[in-house]
């Protein structure tokens, strides 16, 4: 009998991200491996549907903003002076920054490029979007008590050092 999805274990699974019309946003070569169980190594209402699935089980979810990638929020959205980027900087590019409220590290990304400004926005560029969530467990197993106590999965699909 095949081991079920429950606290503590460790879960793969191949998986799909699409867009709301379908189209596939990502798509992983190798299926990802997570510990199951408030770890946040997927998003919350993705682990509570594999709750109780085994190896072969398959759904799709479709997720809203705030059970994947959040909201839109405007107020990530910087203008900064242009000497403040290197010569070469161009839209697409990414930069870590600190955020002016919060202070944490947060990844930007430049949306516009102009003789005096780089405008750089900290949004998840699927922040504010519905993405359908299709997946199939390829694999579950009791986790060990090193991953447990870690917090995340060692070996093949995991960490491997600290």
């Amino acid at each position: 009998m095949s081991t079920a999805i429950a606290k503590n274990t460790v879960v793969s699974l191949r998986y799909e991200l699409l867009d709301a019309e379908g189209a596939v946003l990502e798509k992983a070569d190798e299926p990802m491996t997570y510990l199951h169980g408030g770890y946040h190594g997927i998003f919350p209402r993705v682990e509570a549907e594999l709750e109780g699935k085994s190896k072969g089980d398959a759904f799709v979810l479709k997720l809203e903003p705030e059970d994947a990638f959040g909201e839109y929020d405007a107020g990530l959205i910087r203008v900064e002076k242009r000497d403040l980027f290197p010569t070469n900087v161009a839209v697409g590019m990414q930069f870590h920054g600190t955020s002016q409220e919060s202070q944490q590290v947060m990844v930007y990304t430049v949306t516009d490029v102009t003789a005096d400004t780089v405008v750089v926005d900290a949004n998840h560029p699927l922040a504010g979007k519905s993405v359908q969530f299709s997946c199939t467990v390829t694999e579950v197993r009791k986790a060990s008590h090193e991953e447990i106590s870690h917090g995340h999965v060692h070996g093949a699909g995991g960490h491997h050092h600290h």
